[in-house]
């Protein structure tokens, strides 16, 4: 039996995982398959640079535990192809993907390796009944293949930052924010999260003239009291409350959530009862148990975050610096993340850095590279071939926490090894 990971590898041969931008390809395709994305019954769009699985997760969290059904599809994966797919209440099967990508190979039309996967998608939900159905945008949204909707329910952004300046021109913030919200539909309900105020005074000017409904961030808050975490807005206050939900930008991103689902009529109640139940994997989650735990002490903790942007690693640092425990780190990143500029966050928090290449993406750093850029950062260094070899140089008996960062591709090989 050919398991996820296999046919993921033969998709990735058979399809390029180049990105290329633009709507004709996939539009083609829907055409061809008789427009099967008009089926499905409010569309999300979730839509940022930072923040879109977790605010997604929330949403999805949220309206299923208001008794009604909900679809998603996440970009990327951490370690296995179906959880990109969430239908109703399961991930999509090996086998639906299998007869979805047959059938759209048949069309003969040039696709892009996440354009297919987002014509999956949108094939093995349009066959069921779903209350709502959420897309996460891959890069940016003007020439994003998750852009198929004149007029859907929602479309929300969470923060938005530089990242994947490479793709546009003029590389600016400006020009970042006109491809991620200058194309939103004029027929929706427009959410922004929060913001830079220079990005949201950007986000503004762009949205000046657009039709739909919009909420900006300042229609609620975060409120930190007394050590206690609330959501208020001029309606409710509801207390968020969380083993799992560690940084501010996460809990930014949970309120964005919130708003929107007190929005769609879900109770107070509901999403106060929801909150602790919420859980983002590969995102500031602690590893309590598996393989990993054989190789380090019982005192160590391991730490896992997909961290790779300036945003988010500022945001893992704030957390980080609030431990009371010695931090080491196991750092492998992609070469187009700009790794120098993302190690700098930390302003020497680590006690020791241990770097490693992320397995099979050919677009890794070298654990030397890393080290090199480390070691002008005046960090202690060592580099490893692997998961094991990186624990066994941090391991000891007394307490710390390990911290794997740098890539949600990195993180998806350490679940996937433990």
């Amino acid at each position: 039996m050919v398991s996820s990971d296999i046919f993921y590898k033969k998709l990735q041969k058979k399809y390029s995982r180049k990105i290329t931008l633009g709507l004709s390809r996939i539009k083609k395709a829907l055409r061809l398959l008789k427009n099967p994305h008009l089926k499905l019954k409010n569309p999300i769009n979730i839509i940022g640079s930072d923040g879109k699985f977790s605010c997604l997760t929330s949403l999805k969290y949220f309206i299923e535990a208001n008794g009604q059904s909900t679809s998603a599809f996440i970009s990327p994966h951490l370690f296995d192809l179906r959880s990109r797919i969430w239908i109703k209440n399961r991930f999509i099967s090996l086998n639906e993907i299998k007869k979805y990508e047959k059938q759209i190979s048949r069309l003969n039309v040039k696709l892009s390796l996440f354009e297919v996967l987002t014509l999956i998608y949108i094939l093995a939900v349009s066959k069921k009944k779903i209350d709502y159905n959420i897309l996460e945008a891959g890069l940016m949204f003007f020439g994003d293949s998750t852009r198929l909707f004149d007029k859907p329910l929602i479309q929300a952004s969470t923060n938005i930052n530089r990242q994947h300046v490479e793709w546009i021109s003029p590389k600016t913030i400006n020009e970042i924010c006109r491809q991620k919200i200058g194309y939103l539909s004029n027929q929706t309900n427009i959410y922004i999260g929060k913001q830079n105020p220079k990005i949201l005074k950007i986000i503004k000017g762009i949205l000046k003239k657009n039709k739909s409904n919009i909420t900006y961030p300042s229609r609620w808050k975060i409120i930190y009291e007394r050590k206690k975490i609330f959501y208020q807005d001029t309606k409710c206050k509801l207390r968020i409350h969380s083993n799992y939900i560690h940084s501010k930008g996460l809990i930014d991103n949970l309120g964005l959530a919130i708003k929107i689902a007190l929005d769609l009529n879900i109770k107070p109640e509901v999403i106060q009862k929801t909150i602790p139940k919420i859980f983002f994997e590969g995102r500031l989650q602690y590893i309590y148990k598996g393989k990993l735990r054989k190789y380090v002490h019982k005192n160590e903790k391991i730490l896992l975050d997909g961290a790779h942007s300036n945003t988010s690693g500022k945001n893992l640092y704030d957390y980080l610096k609030s431990l009371k425990l010695p931090i080491y780190c196991i750092w492998g990143m992609q070469k187009n993340k700009l790794p120098n500029n993302f190690l700098k966050n930390f302003n020497g928090i680590f006690k020791k850095i241990v770097t490693i290449k992320i397995p099979s993406e050919p677009n890794s750093c070298s654990a030397d590279q890393l080290k090199v850029i480390a070691l002008k950062q005046k960090y202690e260094v060592e580099t490893a071939s692997n998961f094991k070899e990186a624990l066994k140089k941090i391991t000891s008996n007394k307490p710390k926490v390990i911290c794997f960062m740098g890539s949600l591709y990195l993180i998806g090989s350490v679940l996937k090894k433990n």
